[in-house]
């Protein structure tokens, strides 16, 4: 099969189109035929080897975290789908490699693709809704008639999140460009920031939650402040926790890595009487299911930017690297 691989780390270096072995498959796996794939700034960092401390991925390895596509085989144990279904997934961790034409996936991190979209819609979906689901319901536990700040409400989690954040009943904040204004209005922010002209942190105050993508640090300390005691806030940029580092099992000496790279903005935290956390999705077949439900339920609609041939990958993750896209890149690979 085709598919687009890692030969090697660096920021300078492009993905190889090359023809390797159809993934073989294990008694809880399905083998999926991609009709479609996404692409996501993480994409872009594993390749570079931003993420190498917690996700030593060994070279050469498919990239890419997003896929929609058709069960073609399962194995003798999987229980929930079978040859023929329409399906979508965020693969697990070292299970990933979407940028190819077909996947082997566990079906614990599957779910039905939404009757009501396209494939390259659905593609979409899986990496930021569950970043979304997880950072929202699951940590922040975001409740009806709270207050929210989505950072960059126009990219790809941002569009997803302020439309899940919507659905709870939140009120929503977020900052965009006064180009994109429209479209996060239209997805149902209630307040719009202008981050060219605008200082978010002087206009927020009294937030419950905060969804943190951006790397500045300043960015970061401001977005504390604007936290009621007791708020959270949620970054998914980081600096990572130990906590985060105990939770997906890394060694000892990992864990004091972390808590030395995060102890400033945990003391800034605790100072203000509010909760820092670190999120780096996982995937989860149920928490798609539930998605499923709110697309198909029309709570939640995909946002695209533009659609890429398979051979065009490297095109389409330089165009995510601008910064400038609107909702996701999808890639069209069947």
């Amino acid at each position: 099969m085709k598919a687009f691989i890692v030969k090697r780390y660096g920021k300078k270096e492009k993905l190889h189109l090359t023809e390797v072995a159809e993934p073989t498959i294990n008694e809880n796996e399905v083998l999926v035929q991609i009709n479609a794939t996404a692409i996501n700034l993480l994409d872009t960092l594993i390749k570079n080897g931003d993420f190498k401390l917690f996700l030593p991925y060994k070279t050469p390895f498919i990239n890419g975290h997003d896929m929609a596509g058709v069960i073609t085989r399962a194995g003798s144990k999987v229980s929930k789908f079978k040859v023929g279904d329409e399906v979508y997934a965020r693969p697990a961790d070292f299970k990933t490699g979407t940028f190819a034409e077909y996947i082997a996936v566990n079906e614990n991190d599957l779910a039905l693709k939404p009757k009501n979209i396209s494939m390259e819609e659905a593609a979409s979906i899986p990496l930021v809704g569950l970043t979304s689901w997880q950072a929202l319901v699951e940590i922040a536990k975001l409740q009806k008639g709270q207050k929210v700040f989505i950072q960059a409400g126009s990219g790809g989690v941002g569009t997803f999140a302020i439309q899940l954040a919507k659905h709870i009943g939140a009120f929503v904040a977020t900052t965009t460009s006064s180009a994109n204004t429209a479209l996060v209005k239209s997805l149902g922010a209630d307040l719009v920031i202008d981050y060219k002209k605008e200082d978010f942190s002087a206009i927020l105050k009294d937030y419950d939650v905060v969804l943190h993508s951006n790397r500045d640090t300043k960015v970061l300390e401001n977005s504390l402040k604007i936290l009621k005691p007791g708020g959270t806030l949620v970054s998914l940029t980081g600096p990572p926790t130990p906590e985060f580092a105990k939770k997906i099992g890394l060694g000892r000496h990992l864990q004091l890595l972390m808590n030395l790279l995060s102890m400033s903005v945990r003391r800034k935290a605790k100072k203000l009487n509010v909760n820092f956390k670190f999120l780096f999705m996982r995937a989860e077949g149920k928490q798609l299911n539930e998605i499923t439900s709110l697309i198909e339920a029309g709570k939640i609609r995909p946002i695209i930017d533009r659609v890429f041939l398979f051979e065009q990958t490297n095109e389409a993750m330089s165009y995510v690297e601008t910064g400038r896209s609107k909702g996701k890149v999808v890639v069209k690979v069947k």
